[in-house]
């Protein structure tokens, strides 16, 4: 308890400092100083945030498209300290095409694919991450979920151990506070990405979250995996599907901090945790909540941000082997600027 207190307190010295958790996320990223590529070069918005995060000193960018475009298009943005690179006359072209056919060969990809698709910007931008070129990859705003995805599954692939990738929200309660939520943030997961897990793909998902609260918003976790059950209240194959969760992430996990199967309440409410779960070291102090589907995180991130007040940052990818993060196709600059700082913080 005292290592989560001292963390409360910490990350609560550095929002006074810098007005937010936004700002504190951009201040550790600029301690990284790592190099993000950013695919949509087309984009005015995406032209935008790059210039500011140069200019910020967030990370070093490099930005996919034809430099000429991409400066005629938008000659308001200060580009001196952004990299730009056109995948198509790129001289590492051949490079990256040649490790796309090494990568891709065993499902039935050609040399010729391979030099086709490797000029596709996102296919480029995920083998320059593969390459170890650039520390991280933000795409999306012009494209669909699947368009970023796919060269991420496919290139990138899975952390070793992971099953599959995941999703996480940041909720930074609002102004007036959360009684329920000491620290003023939460973090809920899965909220974006799939819609069912097996127990094993659930316990990765809990295990990552712990990860990605600790490194990017300085939490030390507390995880609860939310049912509508607690310890066995109810019977269920829903329930039970926690339940071999929480046990597969307690063996992969034996440091961490988490617990379940719980409720909402008994995972938040100290005195709903003292009927439900005594001696539960996490009941009614989470600060991690997984929720058992997507179904229920997407309609649990929703109800906080709408009758809560919350403000939710996300959702955002985590299980990668190396940081890669989808946009909103509906996203503003300001938007993109918080993504490359926060997969800046996702990068080794």
């Amino acid at each position: 308890m005292a290592g989560f207190i001292q963390a409360v307190k910490k990350l609560g010295r550095e929002i006074a400092e810098s007005g937010t958790i936004i700002e504190t996320v951009k201040k550790k990223a600029k301690e990284k100083n790592k190099k993000i590529v950013l695919c949509e070069g087309e984009d005015a918005r995406v032209v935008e945030a790059a210039a500011e995060c140069a200019e910020e000193g967030i990370a070093r960018i490099v930005l996919l498209g034809n430099a000429e475009e991409i400066k005629a298009k938008n000659p308001k943005a200060d580009l001196t300290n952004v990299e730009i690179i056109d995948p198509e006359t790129s001289p590492k072209l051949g490079e990256y095409a040649a490790l796309l056919y090494e990568l891709r060969k065993a499902k039935g990809m050609t040399e010729e694919q391979a030099n086709a698709q490797a000029k596709d910007p996102t296919f480029f931008g995920a083998l320059m991450l593969k390459a170890g070129d650039v520390d991280g990859l933000v795409s999306g705003a012009c494209h669909s979920t699947a368009n970023t995805l796919r060269p991420g599954l496919q290139i990138i692939k899975t952390a070793p151990g992971v099953s599959s990738v995941s999703s996480f929200n940041l909720m930074v309660a609002p102004g007036s506070g959360n009684k329920y939520c000491e620290d003023g943030m939460l973090i809920f997961a899965d909220c974006g990405l799939n819609p069912t897990y097996t127990p094993e793909g659930l316990a990765d998902c809990a295990i990552a979250t712990a990860k990605s609260a600790k490194e990017i918003a300085g939490l030390e976790p507390r995880v609860a995996m939310l049912s509508f059950s607690t310890m066995g209240s109810a019977k269920h194959d829903l329930v039970t599907n926690v339940q071999e969760a929480v046990k597969i992430a307690k063996e992969k996990a034996p440091d961490l901090m988490l617990d379940g199967e719980l409720q909402f309440d008994a995972a938040l409410v100290p005195e709903v945790a003292a009927l439900k779960a005594p001696g539960s070291k996490v009941a009614g102090h989470a600060n991690v909540l997984i929720f058992p589907d997507l179904q229920a995180g997407n309609i649990g991130y929703k109800i906080a941000e709408r009758l809560g007040g919350f403000q939710a940052i996300g959702p955002i990818c985590q299980g990668f082997a190396k940081p890669l993060n989808d946009l909103s196709r509906g996203c503003k600059s300001s938007d993109i600027v918080c993504a490359v700082a926060i997969t800046a913080l996702q990068a080794e």
